[in-house]
């Protein structure tokens, strides 16, 4: 069988983009200045689209920016990208809007409010209910009784994913077996069987949940949850709206209706207007480089940038979206 070769500019990317990412799990932020220094970005679980990119920013970070050097951590995603960039463990974190609205209006997940800013709207999240379909799961309120994976520990999709439940009119506490995993382990999780449901809040396509449809096939199939969002605006607002999964993303016979969250990209209030100003034009000035790593990128718009309400934009992030427009 003969093997079809990467583009050698394709594999040098990959490459680039594995050390960038492996290279920065769970080290300390020492934080940059203007003129150069460490950044250390909070991503999110490994097969997700948060990685993926933030390894891919990493990159163009280094390879961009005269005298940094940045690396991409794993993380259990928003919450926890958020209480690590407040208490100095990450310089840059990704975010979905909804946990970075609590945060800065210090409710929920948040005792009180947060110093932190946004560089810039990134794509969108799409809530992908994924259900082993000899469960018998055809809505949210079935989930009753069954073994779900609610996402990782303080993660963005773990929010959603107890919202989803009460807006269900179940007790995510009791109604359900919540077993709390990242999407990896989420994943071989379906496929042994010992659960049978999972919420993963994610960019399409996310890789993790492509593996687990080409493993599984019409073993498992995507639930329309958009029939909740009412309830979901009624009681946290427009921060949630409707999107279709498409049906090819993972093959699917049609297309999923389902409730989807902007991301954000934050940093710390007090970072320097020039860093911010760099930092937000290299993630403009390289598009290409990220959507090369996942197509999710392809949904990073200019006309986009400002729209991070109720999360403030730095005025360095300002100063250069003005500056690209």
């Amino acid at each position: 069988m003969r093997l079809r070769r990467l583009p050698t500019a394709a594999v040098a990317l990959v490459a680039l983009v594995s050390l960038a990412a492996c290279g920065g799990q769970r080290e300390p932020s020492s934080s940059g200045s203007e003129s150069g220094g460490r950044l250390t970005i909070a991503t999110g679980n490994t097969t997700g689209v948060y990685y993926q990119l933030g390894g891919a920013l990493a990159s163009v970070i280094s390879e961009k920016m005269s005298g940094y050097r940045a690396t991409a951590s794993e993380t259990g995603a928003s919450v926890q990208n958020i209480q690590g960039l407040v208490g100095g463990n990450y310089d840059i974190a990704f975010s979905l809007g909804d946990s970075a609205a609590d945060a800065v209006n210090g409710v929920n997940s948040f005792k009180t409010k947060q110093d932190v800013v946004a560089l810039t709207r990134l794509y969108n999240n799409y809530t992908q209910v994924a259900v082993r379909t000899s469960a018998n799961i055809n809505s949210i309120a079935d989930l009753k009784g069954k073994r779900v994976s609610t996402g990782s520990p303080n993660s963005g999709t773990e929010v959603i994913a107890r919202r989803l439940i009460e807006a269900a009119g179940l007790d995510p506490a009791s109604d359900v077996t919540a077993q709390r995993l990242g999407l990896p382990e989420s994943v071989d999780a379906m496929k042994s069987g010992s659960i049978d449901a999972l919420v993963w809040s994610g960019g399409l396509p996310t890789g993790g949940i492509t593996d687990l449809f080409t493993s599984l096939g019409k073993g498992v199939k995507l639930l329309p949850i958009a029939d909740l969002l009412p309830k979901m605006q009624e009681k946290y607002g427009s921060v949630y709206s409707q999107a279709p999964i498409p049906a090819a993303t993972y093959k699917q016979p049609a297309d999923v209706a389902t409730i989807i969250v902007p991301n954000v990209l934050l940093v710390r209030k007090d970072m320097k207007d020039e860093l911010a100003e760099q930092l937000t034009k290299v993630v403009y000035d390289n598009m290409d480089a990220l959507v090369a790593v996942n197509a999710a990128a392809k949904g990073i718009k200019l006309e986009n940038a400002e729209k991070t309400d109720p999360v403030p934009l730095h005025p360095g992030a300002k100063k250069a979206i003005d500056g690209l427009k």
